[in-house]
């Protein structure tokens, strides 16, 4: 007499209801395989069969074809057998899908990103470089000293006396990584042997003692553009450290620091400036020379100027970067009180006071108590 055993429910096998979603139906078959996969349970035949069981269900259950089958037929409907055109379990689900990168790498379902190139690009470098106020304005070319790797002359970058090279690093087969397996994890760490270049150099020049690369130091000729600001970078391609096995060189940036004046101030690309004036020179109004950082420029003081007053001249502030055209140069004047008169001017201000008009002249004492009463 023949005994046929019956297969287990999906939905059991998964401990899930027959209306789960499909995140729900994830959570659940990702708690199962975290428990019984082979992996973590070695030599144990039941907990793989456990495993084999819930990857069986969960390949059925997330195909939603798959499940509706399922629901009206049992497994006959999705049996090769059943006549409705699916197959039976075929032993893969994708791990990468349920558990993310992480666990798809520790599975090894992906089969493994394979290792970068031996070749690497250099690093890039850094010079800081500071400049006079008036080069920020103008610009300026100077030259430069940087120490930088570059590829050894002795060996040509080869690493090696003989020049064949590096071959491939027996302990890691070229990988860069050693793998080990503790448990239910997959570890894998830095071959050390080649320090995770997955080569080695058998006969190591006795220049650069098998780096390829020595450092040296260089003279560049840097070219600083006019309106250039406090921490500018100015990129060089190409001229950072040289990469290895050929591999592209990287760039230097020039890190700009400005000094600064002992006149003008910069606000964006206005330069700004304080500028004495007469108590005349503010009521009457002149033209007055004053300093640009570029040469003297005749300023016009309009008549009845205020102290503290800006004034602009157009187009005698920073050069737009990279752009035709220039800011302004914007002065402040402050209007000069003389600490002592002669017997003769003091009696030429008053003739001017009694001759002021009554809208200039101060505001009356019975007007200044009501101001002291409302702001006390």
């Amino acid at each position: 007499m023949n005994t046929r055993v019956s297969k287990a429910d999906y939905y059991e096998v998964l401990g899930v209801s027959r209306d789960v979603s499909d995140q729900e139906l994830k959570s659940a078959y990702r708690k199962q395989a975290m428990k019984y996969h082979p992996d973590r349970n070695p030599g144990d035949h039941s907990a793989e069969e456990k495993f084999k069981e819930a990857s069986e269900a969960y390949q059925v259950l997330s195909d939603a074809d798959k499940r509706a089958a399922y629901d009206r037929y049992g497994h006959a409907g999705v049996s090769s057998a059943g006549g409705s055109g699916f197959s039976g379990f075929s032993g893969s689900v994708d791990l990468g899908d349920i558990f993310g990168d992480l666990f798809g790498e520790m599975f090894n379902v992906a089969g493994g990103q394979q290792r970068q190139t031996r070749q690497r690009r250099g690093d890039d470098l850094r010079f800081d470089l500071t400049i006079d106020f008036e080069d920020a304005v103008f610009g300026k070319e100077t030259e430069i000293r940087i120490r930088r790797l570059e590829a050894c002359v002795t060996c040509h970058g080869s690493g090696s006396t003989s020049g064949r090279g590096p071959s491939t690093c027996p302990q890691c087969q070229g990988r860069g990584q050693i793998r080990y397996q503790q448990g239910f994890f997959s570890v894998a760490r830095t071959c050390s042997a080649c320090g995770g270049a997955g080569v080695i150099v058998s006969d190591p020049c006795a220049t650069c003692h098998g780096e390829t690369r020595i450092a040296k130091e260089v003279k560049l000729n840097v070219k600083v553009p006019p309106g250039v600001e406090e921490g500018t970078r100015i990129r060089y391609s190409g001229e950072g450290d040289t990469g290895r096995s050929g591999g592209p060189s990287g760039d230097l940036y020039v890190v700009l620091s400005i000094r600064a004046h002992d006149f003008f101030q910069r606000d964006g690309y206005d330069l700004r400036c304080v500028i004495p004036i007469s108590f005349p020179q503010a009521a009457l109004g002149a033209e007055i020379e004053i300093p640009a950082i570029d040469g003297a420029v005749t300023l016009k003081v309009p008549e009845g100027t205020q102290s503290g007053k800006e004034l602009h001249v157009r187009g005698r502030g920073v050069p737009y970067l990279n752009e035709k055209g220039r800011g302004d140069l914007v002065v402040r004047v402050l209007v000069q009180i003389p600490k002592k008169l002669t017997r003769a001017q003091r009696e030429l201000v008053a003739q001017l006071a009694e001759s002021l008009t009554v809208e200039n002249k101060p505001a009356s004492p019975g007007l200044l108590e009501k101001m002291k009463d409302l702001f006390s």
